[in-house]
């Protein structure tokens, strides 16, 4: 996958590439072969196409391009639903088949746990898919136009506001408040929208002067698993309802029925710690955040054996003295830090629930916990985000029994 971060230039000329596109890669661009044999990330190509692309950024090893003529078309090719597709960067597979984009995330699991981890890639499960692809998303940050006040994203390229009128993936409801927002963002950085269908609740963060609905909230009330959760505004919660519904299946199932003592690691609001109290002894939940961590005692209270830690899990956790027989972990993009994990192998909790948003990351700290002695049983793909290049996985290990 392109290395974000790297030092890169813009051709001095224009260059149009044709291009062979292969499978894809993490992000959502296909990989290429350019003719002297660099390696060309394209994006908006499908794999197995052949296509023009212009070269948009150079790195040392490697380039960057866009898909600006298809010239044999893939089967699985569609038209994009959105106007904006290929100009926002908030979609990246739009031009895919629901089924294809399936298949084309899977695969790029498989290939990052050979690859990057070494792992066996019989492992992996059949990607969990979503029953509806579009109209899921119920969080958006919108950015604002100075001048006019407009509501929108900022363009793929990183300059420039796109207004949106509608976005697919937007819950229906995001996009019924949208027209109530246009105009009134000017003097704001950015609005936040959040919505929870089962609860009703809605949050529109910071307050909008003007806007034709309630603003400034600063939490709002989400629903999972039967569950009611208090969100603040700065803390972290899925955005697609119906694939968390998945996500938690998932965890339960990888979960022992009964155990003493679970540890919901990066816990956030306390979600994992919450759902899953009435199958342990005591529960404790490791948040870093401040803000995210006072929604946990508030949701966690109703929950007696449950308790709050606050502070960075590398921190927390290796300074614990009654060993957890299982944990939860649901790190950020860049994975667990190297005591996190040194912690687990020396802990050796008999079930370990890894879920992750970054594929290359979990496939470097499975690497780490199956030399530490674990043998990892599955890794199944949870397409979280439908018409985007994220991948979600749930993955389990568990400790051999003597």
């Amino acid at each position: 996958m392109p290395r974000r971060g790297r030092a890169w230039k813009t051709p001095a000329e224009p260059v149009t590439l044709v291009l062979r596109a292969e499978s894809l890669v993490f992000g959502g661009a296909a990989l290429a072969r350019a003719p002297d044999g660099r390696v060309v990330f394209v994006s908006f190509a499908a794999p197995g196409e052949l296509v023009e692309a212009a070269v948009e950024k150079e790195y040392p090893d490697y380039l960057e391009a866009v898909v600006t003529r298809v010239l044999e078309p893939s089967p699985d090719r569609v038209e994009p639903r959105c106007p904006l597709f290929g100009e926002c960067g908030g979609c990246q597979l739009q031009h895919m088949a629901y089924p294809a984009q399936l298949r084309a995330k899977e695969a790029v699991v498989r290939e990052q746990l050979r690859r990057i981890g070494g792992l066996d890639e019989s492992v992996v499960r059949p990607m969990v898919g979503a029953r509806d692809p579009w109209g899921y998303r119920n969080h958006i940050r919108f950015s604002t136009g100075r001048k006019f006040g407009d509501v929108g994203f900022i363009s793929r390229r990183g300059h420039g506001l796109l207004k949106v009128e509608h976005c697919p993936i937007a819950d229906p409801w995001v996009n019924e408040v949208l027209p109530k927002l246009q105009g009134h963002g000017a003097g704001l950085h950015q609005v936040q929208v959040r919505h929870s269908a089962a609860t009703g609740s809605f949050l529109i963060n910071p307050a909008v002067p003007g806007a034709e609905i309630p603003t400034g909230q600063t939490s709002y009330l989400e629903r999972l698993a039967g569950h009611d959760f208090v969100v603040s505004a700065s803390a972290f919660f899925q955005v697609n309802t119906a694939q968390a519904e998945e996500m938690v299946r998932l965890v339960g199932e990888a979960l022992p029925p009964r155990g003493r003592l679970l540890v919901d690691a990066f816990a956030g609001v306390g979600t994992f710690a919450r759902i899953f109290a009435d199958r342990f002894e005591s529960v404790v939940a490791i948040e870093e955040s401040n803000s995210a961590a006072r929604d946990a005692k508030v949701n966690l209270k109703p929950v007696p054996n449950a308790r709050i830690r606050i502070g960075k899990v590398e921190d927390v956790l290796p300074t614990f003295e009654d060993y957890p027989d299982a944990i939860v972990l649901d790190p950020p993009r860049p994975g667990c830090a190297p005591p996190v994990l040194a912690a687990i192998t020396e802990f050796r909790p008999r079930v370990v629930v890894y879920v992750s948003c970054n594929p290359a990351t979990l496939a470097r700290d499975l690497r780490v916990l199956v030399d530490g002695g674990y043998r990892l049983t599955d890794v199944t793909p949870l397409d979280m985000f439908p018409q985007t290049g994220h991948i979600e996985c749930v993955s389990r290990l568990e400790w051999p029994q003597p």
